[in-house]
């Protein structure tokens, strides 16, 4: 149980958390209703509790939830409410909890934490102890500045996450991924001058490049098999299959015995890169589709968000 914070006048005082959902996600008074509880069983007063909108999906929510100062915000939704949180709390010193309430729950899955009990996972985040993070900032076309802490991506990825039908991933799931990744398989490759740590550039005809501060997907695949969220490094991936055969060659690459031991697969690592397109390609963060672009940026930080989970 966590201990209570001592206040001035010598009494307890107990801690808050300021719970951020997704109420598309949720299973609505049910769950609310438990998290109240298990704050009270467990010594914590009782949450702020803010629910995302379409027009806002999380920014100003935790921006609220930091003036109030509490002492955890837990994002219950998905990867894409987990990203727009932690844009927030990033550098602040402020913990963020995860309540995995989405379809993928990628960076849920890569820390360990409980995927299928929100509630247990809620019980977690007040029990447990903070540890930090990396997250990685990202700059399309030379605009806004966007935080992720899964992968994002430019190419033939986001044209998946672009084309995903809503109604299908609501009852499918993952799976309804995988049917927009056969749709979108066809397609032509773009030339491509990727920079990384400001290095020689290297050029490609590339269908996708991704880039991981996490490496495992849905189902355990794992797409950066040596990206660690507290590194302090990225991962890069190019995608570029050759010919007929060429996709043949990605599958190889990715999920063979010698990963990334062939002409279409390629594996980089750094602090930063640079990716310039000779054409405008979709562009993903955290699974969320955000525009198209030829020109990106990502730096990492080291450290930068506290999460408070079990370890």
């Amino acid at each position: 149980m966590p201990e209570n914070n001592p206040a001035p006048d010598g009494k307890t005082q107990s801690r808050r958390a300021a719970v951020i959902i997704n109420p598309i996600k949720s299973s609505g008074a049910a769950l609310q209703g438990a998290i109240y509880r298990l704050c009270e069983t467990q010594g914590w007063t009782e949450p702020l509790w803010l629910e995302t909108t379409v027009e806002d999906p999380g920014a100003g929510q935790a921006r609220q939830a930091l003036d109030e100062g509490v002492d955890v915000v837990i994002a219950a939704g998905g990867d894409g409410t987990v990203r727009c949180v932690a844009e927030i709390l990033a550098g602040t010193g402020t913990p963020l909890g995860l309540v995995p309430l989405g379809t993928g729950n990628l960076l849920a899955r890569n820390l360990g934490i409980n995927v299928s009990d929100p509630v247990a996972a809620c019980l977690d985040v007040l029990n447990g102890s903070e540890k930090s993070l990396d997250v990685v900032k990202a700059t399309l076309d030379r605009e806004d500045e966007l935080v992720f802490l899964v992968m994002a991506g430019l190419g033939y990825d986001a044209a998946i996450m672009a084309d995903t039908v809503d109604a299908l991933k609501d009852r499918m799931g993952w799976l309804a991924y995988v049917e927009a990744g056969i749709r979108k398989l066809p397609g032509k490759p773009v030339r491509a001058r990727i920079s990384v740590d400001g290095g020689e550039p290297v050029r490609r005809r590339i269908r996708s490049v991704m880039v991981g501060n996490c490496g495992r997907l849905v189902g355990g695949v794992e797409i950066f098999p040596e990206a660690k969220t507290d590194d302090g490094v990225l991962d890069l991936l190019i995608l570029a299959p050759r010919g007929r055969l060429g996709w043949l060659g990605v599958i190889a690459g990715i999920f063979g015995r010698n990963k990334g031991e062939t002409e279409s697969v390629e594996y980089f690592q750094g602090k930063s890169a640079e990716i310039t397109l000779e054409h405008e390609q979709e562009f993903q963060v955290d699974g969320d589709h955000v525009g198209a672009g030829t020109h990106l940026t990502v730096t990492v930080e080291p450290a930068a968000l506290k999460i408070r989970m079990a370890v």
